[in-house]
């Protein structure tokens, strides 16, 4: 085996003759990516490249292999789909006869962990130089004392350009995770956040047995005050958690452990639809900066990105280190959270732009996960649709959800978390009629939350979802806090809010049976 940076012979585990690269810097991978024709740099320096005809995560083609040591741990079905380990080593002995015969391989050890004691050992090896810089960026990165004693305990070998033929697959694309030989295999996908997301499940299974709950939420702190968030894509996770006046701690996975909250991640992976500088100035500057990977933007004549051409994708995505946020915790971890956030965008209009949440309510919205889609957004949606996702990240949560709901309410408990539902989505009707709500508005109640400015506020409880709504909020239009009273139908505002709860509850019949009568309870009713 040909090996350009001293690394023992046969540490890949595999044979090739391929010139390996073990563990460049970002800024080397993207320089090897241009010379490769995987990408152009923009007129800033940062990387520019395409995944083509996917542009996000592939639900339908990741599987778990069903063996003993993990059996009884998942919560199989539609989410979780099972493999046996006989598929899993066919598929694995063909992507590493394919990724033997190229003539580079990039390999990066790395952590996935922020917290020294639950750190995970990985292995990533890319066939090609920018997915190896996206994970460079989106891991721990080790210092040269832990890389000389890394071993990895879980290895990813992905193959971004093969494509299988089997037929235990639902087409040519697959992740699969193997939890008893520790080893991911991914092909047929250019999707980045397939890798990262890969090692994401696994910790979602790890950490739970150890009383740590993994949260896919964003985070950050003052120090002395720690705030998580929860929210599908779109919701404002990472917009939110980037506060001038609070350090983040990360933007998307995170462990709450018996120290504190830590981030799982050594970088940050934003999604750029529509990103401005002025609302959000430290992740537009990150798109200015060679080492950041930018997915599926369009260039203009001078270079320069385009972030509201959506040509490629909605979902177009910018990789960077967290270095690149100057406002961050420097160890990447936060104290208990005294606040809990749950973001959705309402598009229906029918929640309150902040709400404040009992123990039994938090536990029932958390595993509802509820967001909206807009009209417009898939071919046939002609209204808002409702979308649900158990734990604000159901794909990526291997156990069943009142696993991690328990956990989060006995951390909540233990420490006097509160909990606040923020609708970032819709106001005065639902999309087509009312309006999003805006952002310094939204930045507003979050603040007033997190800063205890709504501690002896006057609320009212909302006659359908039971949770309490501040009558005042510090910078915000006292108007725009009751939803009704935006609605110049109230008729139709009734009608909606009916029609919403309606969906929560038919939702919430895959999990009743798992779940405390207090937590049913605290479902909506019309």
């Amino acid at each position: 085996m040909a090996d350009a940076f001293g690394v023992p012979s046969g540490s890949l585990n595999f044979s090739t003759n391929a010139t390996i690269y073990w563990n460049l810097g970002a800024n080397d991978l993207i320089d090897l990516a241009v010379e490769r024709g995987e990408g152009v740099l923009s007129a800033h320096g940062a990387l520019v490249t395409e995944t083509g005809e996917r542009t996000g995560r592939s639900p339908n083609d990741k599987f778990i292999v069903d063996e003993s040591s993990t059996s009884e741990d998942v919560n199989w079905g539609d989410v979780n789909i099972a493999t046996d380990a006989a598929t899993f080593e066919r598929l694995k002995i063909q992507v590493l006869e394919y990724l033997g015969k190229r003539d580079t391989l990039f390999v990066q050890d790395l952590y996935c962990g922020a917290e020294t004691s639950e750190a995970l050992p990985i292995r990533i090896i890319n066939q090609t130089a920018w997915h190896n810089a996206f994970a460079r960026n989106m891991f721990v990165r080790p210092t040269s004392e832990q890389l000389g004693n890394h071993e990895p305990q879980f290895t990813v070998y992905h193959a971004p350009h093969f494509e299988a033929e089997d037929e235990n697959l639902n087409s040519q694309c697959f992740v699969i995770v193997n939890y008893s030989s520790g080893e991911v295999i991914i092909g047929g996908t250019r999707y980045a956040g397939e890798v990262k997301k890969s090692i994401f499940s696994i910790m979602n299974l790890i950490l739970p047995k150890k009383g740590i709950l993994p949260m896919h939420c964003s985070a950050n702190t003052t120090g002395e005050n720690t705030a998580v968030f929860f929210g599908l894509s779109g919701t404002g996770k990472t917009t939110l958690s980037a506060d001038p006046k609070r350090a983040l701690i990360g933007d998307d996975e995170h462990g709450w452990g018996a120290n504190g909250v830590f981030n799982f991640e050594g970088g940050c992976y934003a999604k750029l639809i529509n990103l401005s500088e002025e609302d959000e100035p430290e992740i537009f500057g990150t798109t200015k900066r060679k080492g950041t990977v930018l997915e599926n933007i369009v260039l203009d004549s001078d270079g320069v990105p385009d972030f509201f051409d959506t040509t490629k994708t909605e979902n177009t995505r910018g990789s960077y280190p967290i270095e690149f946020i100057d406002n961050r915790t420097k160890d990447s971890k936060g104290g208990h959270p005294q606040n809990v956030i749950f973001l959705t965008c309402d598009a229906f209009g029918v929640l309150p732009p902040i709400s404040k949440l009992t123990p039994s309510q938090a536990a029932y919205h958390f595993i509802s996960g509820y967001t909206a889609k807009v009209a417009g957004t898939e071919i046939g949606v002609t209204e808002p649709q409702a979308t649900f996702s158990a734990c604000f990240g159901e794909p990526f949560m291997p156990m069943h959800p009142g696993v991690y709901a328990d956990l989060l309410s006995a951390k909540m408990a233990e420490h006097g978390s509160t909990a606040w539902l923020i609708n970032t989505g819709w106001s005065g009707g639902s999309y087509g009629v009312g309006k999003r709500m805006k952002l310094r508005l939204t930045r507003a109640m979050l603040n007033a939350a997190l800063e205890g400015e709504l501690e002896n506020c006057e609320y009212i409880v909302d006659e359908r979802f039971g949770f309490e709504i501040p009558t005042s909020c510090p910078g915000v239009p006292e108007e725009l806090l009751i939803p009704r009273q935006t609605w110049a139908d109230k008729s139709d505002y009734d009608a909606t809010a009916d029609k919403l709860a309606d969906m929560f509850n038919a939702n919430f019949k895959r999990y009743s049976a798992g779940v405390s009568a207090e937590v049913n309870a605290a479902a909506p009713t019309n």
